[in-house]
């Protein structure tokens, strides 16, 4: 008798398994929470589609709002994931940023970029520059959202994202320095945690091959490429990627926590954007005794909560 099992054609560990008859199994990044009233913080959102040629969504989130009401800053989100797991309607996500959305009062629009193996990068980054043309229609006269009309300082405008989401909010603002997007200023950009990555390892790396041949894995995976790490998508210092000092912002943020193995990364970004020529102002926070984004995992614990009132603060000078 034949086996009904399926054979596995490649796994992604601890993220998803391809099967070899083309079905997906996400093993983490699955759950979903709907958009609605917190009552623990009095951040409303809801769910809207934004890109209706490919499907596109994002959830959309706003403070508790007086009668007398002041525009806000606009956060557009990137959530991470390795680019092929978790979503906009993540509850860890969600319970995060209705934190952050709190804390800073703003307004936050998470993207649910299509995600890898289904839709292959540069999905990703299509469906995120998107979202931002989608966004700075609603600047001038145009765009029917009205959270974003009623509420958003057009000129506070910012961009973040963590781990793969803080590799889009970099592409993102480097691709709005050589392409103008009319209506949309971007003034800062907060990564957290940021997911780029090299062929010759650095720093923690080289102390942890495991984990090294791990993330190796997980880029290949969603980017076949012959560069492998030193792709200019995921190794921003390589030659042939665009020069750091093209960032279309004024301030950025970066974030690192002590036991990440893309810490190094991080550091390195911090390092090369300070001496990139970029006309910029750039901090880095970093965080002792934690792991790749604690702050999602774990965002009611103290230094999660520390990072969430330095990033309110980035925002709102």
């Amino acid at each position: 008798m034949g086996s009904n099992k399926l054979e596995v054609s490649v796994e992604v560990l601890p993220y998803l398994r391809v099967y070899k008859d083309g079905t997906i199994e996400r093993i983490a990044g699955t759950e979903v929470t709907p958009a609605d009233l917190d009552p623990q913080t009095g951040v409303v959102s809801k769910d809207i589609v934004i890109i209706p040629e490919t499907g596109v969504s994002a959830r959309l989130y706003r403070p508790n709002l007086t009668l007398e009401h002041k525009k806000l800053p606009l956060v557009v989100y990137f959530h991470g994931g390795a680019f092929c797991i978790s979503s906009a309607s993540d509850p860890l996500y969600h319970n995060s940023l209705n934190i952050l959305v709190s804390k800073a009062d703003i307004v936050v629009l998470s993207v649910d970029y299509r995600r890898s193996p289904e839709h292959p990068l540069p999905a990703a980054y299509e469906d995120s520059w998107a979202a931002l043309q989608w966004v700075a229609s609603h600047s001038g006269d145009g765009g029917s959202e009205v959270w974003l009309k009623e509420s958003v300082d057009f000129g506070r405008v910012f961009l973040a994202g963590d781990s793969a989401g803080a590799n889009i909010s970099h592409h993102m603002a480097i691709r709005a320095g050589l392409t103008r997007i009319e209506g949309l200023k971007i003034h800062g950009i907060v990564m957290i945690h940021p997911y780029f990555w090299g062929e010759e390892p650095i720093g923690l790396e080289v102390k942890d091959p495991i984990r090294k041949a791990m993330v190796d894995c997980w880029w290949r995976f969603v980017c076949p490429s012959e560069k492998g790490g030193d792709d200019p998508l995921m190794n921003p210092f390589v030659d042939g990627a665009p020069s750091l000092s093209g960032l279309a912002c004024d301030r950025v943020i970066v974030c690192v926590a002590e036991k990440d193995i893309l810490r190094d990364r991080g550091r390195l970004y911090y390092e090369k954007l300070a001496k990139s020529g970029w006309p910029g102002t750039v901090e880095i926070m970093k965080t002792e005794g934690e792991d790749h984004v604690f702050h999602i995992f774990n965002p009611s614990c103290e230094k999660a909560l520390n990072m969430m009132k330095c990033l309110a603060s980035f925002i709102n000078q």
